[in-house]
């Protein structure tokens, strides 16, 4: 059996930051072996299949036929190298410090056991890699400026923002607002799944170049079934390729998938901590629709224009929900002659509760988890109908004829929970490093590890999470 230093599972956004800053703290001599249970498939190669070349096959499994899905809540992500990288839209906001204090501030849940100003530097260490481009005033605190510019305006985010100037802002994007590093700028296509033009920061296009490293094997179609854990060491991991087991030594073990596999894999191991799998689920969504007098929402230069956060932060977190809005800049078209563009879409997303009744448990097929998912918390369906009061005010700056709403979107993509962190081994599986309260040589990264869902997207705080992971623990 062959022995490494290290065993890394997947090659999405955790384990990719991840391996960067370990490869940078590690001797030249280090053995990396990297398992991703898909395949490199080209940025080149996914277009050529979008516009129907028959000779293109996607050498990765459809995500739905990778797990059981228990209940009717959808899931999103991708398989492959790269994982979600490939489908994600580049929405980089950071959290807001409060988010990071939610008990000591408003009784709700448990304090991360790491703060916004630990987090920091790591935020602008992935900004600066990912070549972000957002505005110069935020809601959250920043050092420095983003690398490229903001994305423009709609007409109508410019009156908001003049309305809300700390509160409503250009959003923070991977989708570049200038070519950069061979990525070309954003095409406001809003076709962002497989970017067009290659605007979308991407785990192929990074230029990071840990796969590359002389010092990494990786090994495609190499799924990871479990660990052997023993003395509270993960001694082995066990992987299924081509039809057979084979098992692999490392001095640590990295779990990089997303938190269902992650989840998985530890309960296929023996895992007992009882919150391993619990707690798995994403933020809420819906869309608001507002019908505008005599004004047109024309302009911008990207899919999401801007976020909102007149509804996001206060007291009011004591009693329901954060709501983030998006300023939404797709093509859609008002069915009324004459009012084609008189028309403004925002999405409006909610934080959650990690609830123990949302949760991962193994099935008959061990290459297989199950995934339940029975309810939303009460303090997010409570900030759905105070948004709805609230928003009309918020509004007011705009001539709005009325304001209609979706019904909730089946997924944010967003899955977060099942191995949160924490302080104390009582209240989470991992400690503010993303080590195992366990099993003290097994790194679990990704957005399984937050203690609590913010309303913002996930992939920024992640990959920060993974760069603070391996300078913390080397």
């Amino acid at each position: 059996m062959n022995s490494y230093d290290a065993v890394v599972v997947g090659t999405g956004f955790a384990s990719t930051f991840f391996l960067k800053k370990y490869l940078s703290k590690v001797a030249p001599s280090t053995k990396v072996l990297v398992l991703e249970r898909g395949h490199f498939f080209s940025h080149r190669d996914r277009l050529k299949a979008i516009h129907g070349e028959s000779n293109v096959d996607n050498p990765n499994p459809a995500h739905e036929d990778t797990f059981i899905n228990a209940t009717k809540k959808e899931w999103i992500f991708q398989p492959g190298f790269g994982g979600s990288s490939n489908c994600w839209y580049g929405c980089t906001p950071r959290f807001l410090p409060s988010d990071f204090k939610m008990k000591s501030l408003y009784g709700v849940a448990n304090d991360w056991p790491l703060s916004y100003e630990e987090l920091d530097p790591y935020y602008e260490q992935v900004e600066d890699i990912m070549s972000i481009s957002g505005p110069a005033s935020t809601p959250f605190p920043r050092k420095k400026a983003y690398p490229l510019p903001p994305h423009q305006f709609t007409t109508v985010d410019a009156i908001l923002n003049k309305q809300f100037p700390e509160h409503y802002i250009s959003q923070p994007t991977a989708r570049a607002r200038v070519a950069v590093n061979g990525r070309g700028a954003c095409c406001t296509s809003t076709v962002c799944s497989t970017c067009p033009v290659n605007a979308k920061f991407t785990i192929e296009n990074s230029n990071i170049g840990v796969y590359e490293d002389p010092r990494v094997e990786v090994v495609y179609g190499a799924q990871v079934l479990s660990l052997e854990l023993s003395g509270g060491l993960a001694r082995k991991v066990i992987f299924q390729k081509d039809g057979k087991e084979q098992s692999v030594a490392g001095e640590i073990v990295v779990l990089g998938t997303n938190p269902i596999f992650n989840s998985h894999i530890l309960l296929s191991s023996g895992d007992t901590h009882p919150l391993t799998g619990k707690g798995v689920g994403e933020q809420l969504g819906l869309e608001a629709i507002a019908h505008l007098d005599n004004m047109e929402c024309v302009g911008g230069s990207t899919w999401v224009n801007a976020n909102g956060y007149m509804l996001y932060d206060g007291a009011h977190r004591k009693e329901y929900a954060a709501c983030l809005m998006e300023g939404s800049n797709y093509p859609f078209l008002r069915m009324e002659r004459g009012k084609w563009r008189n028309m403004a879409r925002f999405r409006m997303i909610f934080e959650d509760l990690p609830l123990d009744v949302n949760h991962i448990s193994t099935s008959t097929d061990k290459t297989k988890p199950t995934v339940h998912h029975e309810q939303h918390s009460p303090y997010t369906l409570k900030a759905v109908d105070k948004m709805k009061e609230k928003l009309p005010g918020v509004l007011s700056c705009l001539p709005i004829e009325k304001i209609e709403y979706s019904v909730f979107f089946t997924s944010e993509a967003h899955i977060i929970g099942g191995t949160r962190m924490s302080s104390d081994v009582k209240e989470g599986v991992v400690d503010k490093n993303l080590v195992h309260h366990n099993y003290r040589n097994v790194f679990v990264l990704g957005s399984g590890s937050f203690t609590t869902y913010t309303p913002a997207n996930p992939t920024l705080t992640l990959s920060a999470l993974s760069l603070h992971s391996a300078d913390q623990s080397f």
